[in-house]
């Protein structure tokens, strides 16, 4: 989803598209090339507004490599102009299409569907057909809910050779449910912004009702919803058509994780790269779409250069892996995923903590969008006292101080062992960075939801917390925190509910944290 940035590159194209003005076929010519308003026939003959930016130069028999950018959700088709128009004027020409049931094209919102696959198809048809687009050079990107479209657009369709996936998702259910956790203000956030700029389809109004109302008797058939439209379950078709693949997200992304795109990374089997840099869900690529410099835009067009124009940019001899830490520490490169975590240190959780749950000890992951956004721009992250926390609701494990600095890189997993006073319940852990003062700053986080348990009888947990790379001064130490209540998610402890976190002499808990080690 995305946020109106996009409004300040053309606020009187937004106001039309909001008043149903957007003309269906206007061509308007700029200094270089051409920028064209366009209806396009989706599946089921749906219309689909799009607008068609074409290089300079575009006569006669000549052919262009072409870009397909499916809009965000919520988001208007002039979302990407700005990038559109730079795209075009390195030699390629782009369609841009509003996605089907938000604001002017028509149909319902089916959330990535088969229609939602089926239109992407048809609106590389059209391109083929209208405008000087090379058939062997066909690529596809978007921000977030274009980025989900294109990842499956390419597994169904082998003319997609190149995709630049931005803020997305390969799985659906590992990111707003992940730990068997409704991720509630991520959700909220979605459902809200759909019904606002969209028609949502009765299939995501069911689905929706069913996720925030808790109903578990539903839960088989909302997780088959969401693999159908996650690009990890159609992973053999990606690897068979092998287009080249971008991957691009934010450390603090919280309606997509960044594990679950590096879970599917490292399942790719054709050209790929992954990058991560701080903040929260598209703030990464919020100034390209201003045409303002980026990085992420700027990975994104030498990434097509090479793949669909050829061009010898060293973008194929680079580190595939690239990561820039939430400091001001410049990017890394690794060969893989699997180097990101290769080294690890361990946090014993020793002893044992019984908490109360359905009450917030104070320990939390912040506020979605809001909290990764300071975080990005003034290293801002929440915060909790840790000495502070109440121990009834709060259990806490911290390390000595270290000498040195710790650079944290990649995922954190969690082992324990719970026992619960009932047959359900939800926690959350986080790790934080502790300074002298003893205010932590969170590292990361992640809740854990079970179900059907025996009340009294111990279980074993293990939890991968959202992956990060934060550097931890000399002198602080790292502090485990867990507790029930966190207003990102919904919790499922009943009332009087209590979670008693243990260490057995035979299989002792603990966080392994995967730090960079050079």
């Amino acid at each position: 989803m995305r946020r109106a940035l996009p409004y300040a590159v053309s606020a009187t194209l937004v106001a039309g598209a909001a008043l149903g003005l957007a003309p269906a076929a206007h061509a308007e010519s700029t200094s270089t090339g051409s920028l064209r308003f366009v209806d396009i026939a989706g599946d089921g003959g749906t219309v689909l507004k799009a607008n068609v930016a074409t290089p300079a130069g575009a006569a006669g028999d000549r052919r262009f490599p072409v870009i397909v950018l499916p809009t965000s959700w919520g988001m208007p088709q002039v979302e990407y102009l700005a990038q559109a128009q730079q795209l075009a004027d390195s030699g390629y020409v782009v369609v841009s299409y509003n996605s089907r049931g938000f604001w002017q094209s028509g149909g319902q919102i089916e959330t990535a569907g088969p229609r939602d696959v089926a239109d992407a198809s048809l609106v590389i048809d059209w391109a083929l057909a209208h405008t000087p687009a090379d058939p062997e050079r066909v690529g596809m990107a978007g921000v977030s809910y274009g980025a989900g479209i294109s990842l499956l657009a390419a597994a169904h369709d082998k003319r997609v050779k190149a995709v630049a996936a931005l803020s997305g998702w390969a799985d659906l259910i590992d990111s707003i449910y992940s730990g068997r956790t409704q991720h509630l203000q991520a959700a909220a956030l979605l459902g809200g912004a759909g019904y606002l700029t969209g028609r949502p389809g009765p299939e995501l109004q069911q689905v929706l009702g069913d996720f925030l109302s808790s109903r578990l008797d539903k839960e088989d058939e909302m997780i088959a919803w969401g693999r159908k439209r996650s690009a990890a379950t159609h992973l053999d078709a990606l690897n068979t058509n092998r287009p080249a693949i971008m991957l691009g997200n934010a450390w603090g992304d919280s309606i997509f994780p960044p594990n679950q795109f590096a879970s599917f990374y490292e399942k790719l089997a054709g050209p790929k790269r992954l990058e991560f840099r701080p903040g929260d869900h598209a703030t990464a690529e919020a100034t390209g779409l201003l045409g303002l410099p980026n990085d992420t835009w700027t990975s994104a067009h030498r990434w097509f250069d090479h793949y669909l124009k050829g061009v010898d940019n060293g973008v194929d001899r680079e580190q595939p892996v690239r990561l820039k830490p939430r400091s001001d520490a410049g990017y890394e490169g690794y060969p893989d995923w699997a180097s990101v975590n290769a080294h690890r240190t361990t946090i014993p959780l020793g002893g044992s903590e019984h908490l109360w749950a359905n009450v917030d000890s104070g320990a939390d992951g912040g506020v979605i969008m809001l909290s990764s956004l300071l975080d990005q721009f003034l290293q801002a992250p929440p915060t909790a006292s840790i000495p502070l926390l109440p121990r009834a609701f709060a259990g806490v494990w911290q390390t000595e101080r270290y000498d040195t600095a710790q650079r944290v890189r990649g995922t954190a997993r969690l082992h324990t062992t719970v026992t619960p006073t009932a047959e359900s319940g939800t926690f959350v852990a986080y790790l934080y960075d502790v300074g002298p003062l003893g205010i932590g700053k969170l590292v990361t986080h992640a809740p854990y939801t079970f179900q059907g348990k025996e009340p009294g009888r111990p279980f074993g947990v293990d939890l991968d917390l959202f992956s990060t790379a934060y550097d931890v001064p000399a002198g602080h130490r790292l502090a485990v925190v867990v507790d029930t209540v966190d207003p990102l998610y919904i919790e499922h402890n009943p009332t009087g509910a209590q979670l008693t976190f243990s260490s057995p002499a035979a299989d002792p808990s603990h966080l392994s944290v995967p730090l960079r080690t050079e």
